[in-house]
């Protein structure tokens, strides 16, 4: 089966997924205030490599004629169908690429979601948007996106009210998430610093969780107070209600351990990295030629 031929007379273009465009794409030029009243009537346009047969291009126009208008500056998936393969378990799902922005622009790699009619995520992908091709001002691509069946979690491809999104939670990048007794603490100047190290941290991965030390100190009573980066990769919240953690300096060895009983219940939010200090008693703590110019934490198995 060819491309063209996953296009069909019977399909018909269902839910509209739209977003601004500044939380996917920076453009050059100020488009806050172009055509801020005016609704987009999206134009079709076809990859440059496409050689389009003359009936297959009567499928795309129809479907193009039942888009409904977009607001300056968004960015906007338009379901259409899927078609499931038989052979691997992906789903083909059929939609258009939309932009109503002013100039042409050409995006990178892109996670993709499918919610079923109740928003539930029924499938998620990571899609290099570069190769639509530089998709034009004020313009409507078709294209079919492969989801393998490792990222399908249904056991069905989905009925009426189906829908395809971009995954804003990605999009948006990973970003510091301080507690509000830290914000009422920290002057904005510090709150800033702490951001800007978070954004130098290394990537996780999408179901990490990681313990980065921040900063580390034994008191004259003994105790030791260790500032660490709790870092959350999922995509969902996480809730810590008891957390042991070990800690070790320079020479990697144990300098303290403990395991910390949270209440309230810290949660850190998706995609995110949230400071918080942790003080080891006196007891806790091995202080004797103990070397905290490097150091790390780290929950123990």
């Amino acid at each position: 089966m060819g491309l063209f031929d996953l296009f069909k007379k019977s399909d018909k273009v269902g839910k509209d997924s739209a977003v601004d465009s500044s939380s996917v794409v920076k453009t050059s030029g100020d488009t806050s205030k172009k055509g801020a009243k005016r609704d987009v009537i999206t134009k079709l346009s076809f990859h440059p490599e496409w050689d389009v047969p003359q009936e297959q291009k009567y499928v795309f126009n129809f479907l193009a004629n039942d888009l409904a208008p977009l607001q300056p500056n968004q960015l906007s998936l338009s379901a259409i169908n899927i078609e499931p393969s038989m052979a691997d378990g992906s789903w083909n799902v059929k939609a258009f690429f939309r932009s109503s922005l002013s100039e042409a622009i050409e995006l990178g790699e892109i996670e993709l979601l499918i919610l079923d009619k109740d928003d539930n995520r029924i499938a998620s992908h990571y899609f290099d948007f570069k190769e639509l091709g530089v998709i034009p001002a004020e313009s409507a691509r078709p294209w079919i996106f492969t989801f393998p069946a490792s990222s399908i979690t249904a056991d069905e491809v989905p009925g009426e009210g189906w829908k395809i999104s971009f995954n804003l939670l990605s999009l948006r990048g990973h970003q510091l998430d301080l507690d509000d007794t830290w914000k009422k603490q920290l002057p904005k100047n510090q709150q800033e610093k702490l951001a800007d190290i978070v954004k130098t941290l290394p990537k996780l991965g999408k179901t990490e969780v990681n313990f980065t030390g921040l900063q580390a100190k034994i008191n004259e009573d003994g105790s030791l107070h260790a500032s660490i980066f709790i870092r959350n990769g999922h995509e969902k919240a996480i809730n810590l209600e008891q957390l042991p953690i070990e800690i070790m300096d320079a020479r990697n060895v144990l300098v303290a351990k403990g395991s910390f009983k949270l209440d309230p219940v810290l949660t850190v939010q998706p995609n995110t990295t949230k400071p918080w200090t942790f003080i080891y008693p006196k007891e806790l703590v091995t202080a004797e030629g103990a070397d905290l110019s490097r150091w790390t934490a780290r929950v123990p198995q």
